[in-house]
């Protein structure tokens, strides 16, 4: 057995105790805990700050992307943001204990389907901070026991931020294995997580598609992800014009490194102006990749390959193409798209409701932007992640998502006959 291995072991072991404990932690207890960790990251900014300072020089000196950089870099507003989120967590409705189910069978039994956590959870995330903060509240939160390994290039930020919500933890009277981090940055150690079957529970990636991937690939524990975000805005023969050049130019341009942000804009053969959608987003500083027909209404564009319909640009870059209506439009996402977020635009009622009906996504819209796939804009308030799998959840993933139900059963001496 190697020194990972056994690294491994001791933190599942410590956790699933933490997590025994917790499921039975009462809720105003698990809100102290978790302003006392907001306290903390306020209180021990200077730190915080300091540490991120090792991380951003070094990743600095082996020339990490500016916009890496970005995502790793803390400020005092950073901070405070992040101490504030994890208030907000505290103020959420507590889903454990919630009873989704309740009946009463003919022989007296009363039977009721509660939700409750789902144990241990595993994080493996790359160089947002913040991740560490927003996953321990949201773990805690719902009553699971949480297990962070964070990338090597955040390591400093990472366990200066783990300091300080243990200790929010701690003075609130929970085992302090109830938010462990990874001690150390060996590589093995994601291999080790990704096989623990039976010791953690359920395994959420945060990051890049080569992590997601490399996740989705090696786990024999249940993953909680998506890998791609290919998002779609199909513009309708009835859409009305002025509605749907304000929401694919949204839809594209208002974020264009989210997941939700569309990639492919479809527009229906009979729409009466395309060449107003193509050059409200060529005036918004996109990039259109187009197929031959729209090429012929702006010069401005470029020529699609095969490889645009199935490429998440994170980028002010959209691939576009003519549709010969509704079926050939769903079948161009039910080829291309990701199974993330689509959406129709039209004042037409019945081809609304078959393309929310027929896409095969974990978020279908009507006349709305793709940019609204979060959890906050969902009312979920904090979530950990976007999944698009169709087992336990799909969409924004919040607390709830974070659960799990058991039945409890309530009799009198009932037998089985």
């Amino acid at each position: 057995m190697t020194g990972s291995n056994m690294l491994m072991i001791d933190l599942t072991a410590k956790a699933r105790i933490a997590a025994r404990h917790l499921a039975g932690v009462d809720d105003a207890v698990k809100a102290a805990a978790l302003k006392g960790a907001a306290q903390a990251l306020r209180d021990g900014m200077a730190d915080i700050l300091a540490a991120n300072a090792k991380d951003v020089a070094a990743a600095a000196a082996a020339g990490i992307s500016p916009a890496m950089l970005d995502r790793l870099t803390l400020d005092a507003a950073r901070v405070a943001s992040m101490a504030s989120a994890v208030e907000q967590v505290a103020t959420l409705e507590d889903p454990v204990g919630q009873v989704i189910d309740r009946r009463e069978r003919p022989n007296g039994l009363r039977m009721e389907r509660v939700r409750v956590p789902v144990g241990v959870l595993g994080i493996i995330y790359e160089s947002r901070p913040n991740v560490t903060a927003d996953a321990a509240a949201l773990g805690l939160r719902s009553g699971n026991a949480v297990i962070l390994r964070g990338g090597s290039e955040a390591v400093h930020s990472n366990r200066a931020i783990h300091a300080a919500m243990v200790q929010g933890v701690t003075q609130a009277g929970l085992p302090t294995d109830a938010i462990q981090l990874v001690p150390t940055q060996d590589r093995a150690l994601v291999g080790d997580m990704l096989r623990a079957q039976g010791a953690i529970d359920m395994i959420i990636p945060r990051g890049g598609k080569s992590l997601v991937a490399r996740v989705q690939d090696e786990a024999r524990v249940p993953v909680l992800a998506h890998l791609d975000g290919i998002c779609h805005s199909y513009v309708h023969k009835d859409a009305d014009p002025d509605m749907a050049q304000a929401i694919v130019v949204n839809a594209k341009m208002r974020r264009t490194g989210i997941c939700g942000a569309t990639e492919t804009l479809l527009i229906d053969q009979d729409y009466p102006a395309p060449a107003a959608l193509i050059t409200a987003l060529l005036d918004a500083g996109c990039e259109v990749r187009a197929d031959d027909v729209l090429m012929e209404l702006d010069a401005r564009t470029v020529s699609a390959d095969a490889q645009d319909w199935d490429t998440e640009y994170l980028d002010s870059v959209i691939s576009a193409c003519v549709v010969s209506g509704l079926d050939e439009a769903m079948a161009h996402i039910a080829r291309h798209g990701s199974h993330h977020t689509d959406a129709i635009i039209t004042q037409d009622a019945s081809a609304a409701a078959r393309f929310l009906a027929e896409v095969d996504s974990a978020i279908v819209m009507h006349n709305a932007s793709t940019q609204f796939a979060d959890g906050g804009e969902f009312g979920l308030g904090a979530e950990i992640g976007i999944a698009t799998g169709r087992l336990h959840a799909r969409g924004p993933v919040a607390l709830e998502g974070l659960t799990t139900y058991k039945w409890i059963v309530r009799g009198q001496g009932q037998t089985r006959p």
